[in-house]
């Protein structure tokens, strides 16, 4: 009797340990599938990379681009103006359409002075909280108004504060614009004083760099020359971003760096 008793226990603590053991390879079979079902597979991660602007250019010739962001006030533009012809330097200037159709004469100068004129939406908003037809609406809406102004079409285009996602980006390009950064941030706009304004616009400045100020920052008008000085006596040559970007196929490393398409990019 106690043999029968003993071996039921034995048997009743073996079944006991297949159960459980089941029960985990059950369990793990459900999350291996639960997390096959619901998680990006590799190639779809891939597949979802994220899109780039350019934030600046391979080149070792010492060209640079500067621009300005034109959104709000006018009143320093004629004064930057005259220092670029002083310097002789031509730039790009982002423009929003609202200040277009408050200064329509100053993008008419902007324009017969030699500079550029780039796209920065028509309403100044944040471009990744839009659907792709009001992305496409803020772009056409500005484009079409300096065309008719000036007869010239922004073919580049600054989303404002920076602000993007993959529909911004390739909804732009899908519309014939290339989507432009920056890499060196003058910092302007924190209005901290002229000095400040000249170190972040000049220091580590190199071949490729793409500069952003802004038209109507506090300092702008009595930095500026230093800063052209400056990057004079570093051999380097500023012009509209249109003068860096590269020609032909090209591609766009994950730093937002434009390559020649023959440059390998490195994996990350």
């Amino acid at each position: 009797m106690m043999k029968r008793v003993e071996r039921g226990q034995a048997e009743q603590r073996s079944g006991s340990r297949w159960a459980s053991g089941a029960l985990s390879a059950l369990l793990l079979l459900c999350a291996v599938s639960g997390a096959y079902l619901a998680g990006p597979t590799t190639a779809e991660v891939v597949a979802r990379k994220r899109e780039l602007p350019i934030y600046c250019v391979e080149r070792d010739d010492q060209a640079i681009s500067i621009s300005f962001d034109a959104a709000w006030g006018g009143d320093k533009t004629k004064k930057i103006l005259d220092i670029l012809d002083e310097f002789g330097v031509k730039a790009t200037f982002f423009i929003v359409d609202i200040w277009t159709q408050k200064y329509p004469e100053l993008v008419k100068e902007i324009a017969a002075r030699g500079h550029s004129l780039g796209n920065h939406s028509t309403t100044h908003p944040k471009m990744s909280t839009l659907s792709r037809e009001k992305i496409t609406q803020e772009l056409e809406t500005m484009s079409g108004n300096v065309e008719k102004l000036v007869g010239v079409r922004p073919a580049l285009f600054r989303p404002p504060y920076g602000d993007y996602n993959n529909d911004v980006v390739l909804t732009a390009r899908s519309l014939g614009y290339e989507v432009i950064q920056w890499s060196v941030d003058s910092l302007d706009w924190k209005n901290k004083g002229v000095q400040p304004l000249i170190e972040r616009a000049t220091r580590n400045v190199k071949s490729g760099d793409i500069v952003l100020f802004h038209n109507d920052s506090q300092y702008i008008v009595e930095a500026l020359p230093a800063v052209l000085k400056s990057y004079r006596e570093q051999g380097l040559t500023p012009g509209p971003v249109s003068s860096v970007l590269l020609p032909g196929q090209t591609t766009i490393d994950p730093q937002g760096k434009q390559h020649p398409a023959a440059t390998t990019i490195p994996e990350v």
